[in-house]
């Protein structure tokens, strides 16, 4: 099978790295010092049960360089990256290629395929210009769900957080279990990072939107990790509210999460202290993944009725910080003290 990995950050040059080790026709699509990095040298992975010895050579390309048709592709961008590449990565696949999208939060198909009182229904924070919709059809979209906690700390160079809930969980977007879903399953799992396909993607979606929804937005303010803002018992009182939030969200448009907040909480408070993403690219000074992980949940309020008071203050505030970033041009990290 001839392999794409398109936007090969940390979670996508994970994976590229991996499938590249055991022996999969795979390349890697990447830009700028992460491109040059894995080019000349190939991905650093650090963890101590994913770390490697060596780097791993890949196959990189930029942008452009890529030699279609794939088979299957993992479009690993951010979701607020997905519309402005949308057509050229579609162009990169024939007609029965396979698309895989594992980006956090909700993805902009949600009310597709499924029988639902809100059948047909669009969360027009996700796709606003109806870009996505257009141009990429149900039979070939699968869902994912990256389950593997990363920090890319330099370029091409990989810290992973090794976990038992590490997983690369996939859905059909109508809820089949599928021979292709397990076969991408086979291939991820065979490289050392379980793949676990599913009846019902949606659900998996909003579990871990338990942790990105609360974790990531309130790091990214806060320049903390999930282990360091469960630890503090004022943001830990508002993480068990900001949960119950996403818990009752996910209750009105079908997805019962039968969980428990406040033990939820305490469980981050003894994670590996990692970086989140969005607060990676808060370091970084990039546009931060809002829209998919806490802003569509607002929108699904408003459609659902469902009071979100404390995701709203949130989200007011990172979205406040986010155009800080886009419109300073400026990243925000910590400065040690003299």
């Amino acid at each position: 099978m001839k392999i794409l990995v398109y936007g090969a950050g940390a979670i996508g040059g994970y994976l590229g790295a991996i499938l590249s080790a055991a022996g999969e026709d795979v390349t890697l699509v990447a830009r700028g010092a992460q491109y040059e990095a894995m080019a000349s040298r190939g991905i650093i992975l650090e963890g101590p049960k994913s770390g490697r010895p060596d780097p791993i050579k890949v196959r990189a390309v930029r942008p452009g360089e890529e030699k279609p048709p794939y088979d299957l592709v993992f479009v690993t961008l951010k979701a607020h990256q997905l519309a402005s590449a949308a057509v050229h990565v579609r162009s990169l696949g024939g007609k029965d290629t396979m698309f895989v999208f594992p980006q956090n939060g909700l993805p902009w198909w949600y009310f597709d395929g499924i029988e639902s009182c809100y059948k047909g229904a669009r969360i027009k924070t996700l796709d606003p210009e109806g870009v996505l919709s257009r141009t990429f059809f149900a039979p070939n979209l699968i869902g994912g769900i990256a389950f593997k906690p990363s920090d890319l700390v330099a370029p091409a160079h990989i810290r992973l957080a090794d976990s038992e809930a590490d997983a690369m969980t996939l859905g059909e977007i109508d809820n089949r279990m599928t021979q292709r879903l397990q076969d991408i399953a086979k291939i991820t799992t065979a490289a050392g990072w379980a793949g676990k396909p599913v009846t019902d993607i949606r659900k998996g979606k909003w579990t871990k939107l338990l942790s990105n929804a609360v974790w990531n937005t309130m790091g990214a303010i806060t320049q903390s990790s999930a282990t360091q803002a469960a630890r503090f018992a004022p943001t830990a009182k508002l993480a068990v509210m900001m949960t119950r939030e996403v818990i009752a969200l996910a209750d009105a448009v079908g997805s019962t999460l039968e969980v428990d907040a406040e033990a939820l909480v305490a469980a981050s408070a003894k994670r590996v202290p990692l970086p989140s993403s969005t607060l990676q690219d808060v370091r970084a000074g990039r546009t931060l993944e809002l829209d998919a992980i806490i802003n569509a949940l607002l929108e699904v309020g408003q459609l659902t009725g469902v009071a979100t008071p404390n995701l709203e203050v949130i989200a007011a505030c990172a979205n406040l910080l986010n155009q800080r970033i886009t419109d300073d041009q400026t990243a925000i990290r910590p400065v040690k003290l003299a």
